[in-house]
């Protein structure tokens, strides 16, 4: 299993257990993963650190004093 923390502008878009996808965008140097519909985006992810899956499940949703976080686990074990 794989986490990735994802940073979510607004509460109550996501929650525990929600099953999701991700669509990966590309920079010059790193990707990115937007969860569908654009309700959270990853950090920068380097080329050698891609994500293998595009589905995944939300194991905890977090408001800090800098906003809200959603750690999402993909299962990289299963892709071909």
């Amino acid at each position: 299993m794989r986490k990735i923390e994802f940073k979510m502008e607004r509460p109550g878009l996501l929650k525990e257990g929600d099953a999701i996808t991700v669509t990966e965008g590309l920079l010059p140097s790193n990707y990115y993963y937007t969860i569908d519909p654009s309700l959270a985006m990853s950090p920068n992810i380097p080329f050698n650190q891609r994500l293998k899956s595009r589905e995944g499940m939300v194991t905890k949703v977090e408001e800090t004093p800098r906003g809200f976080y959603v750690t999402a686990e993909f299962d990289e074990d299963e892709v071909k």
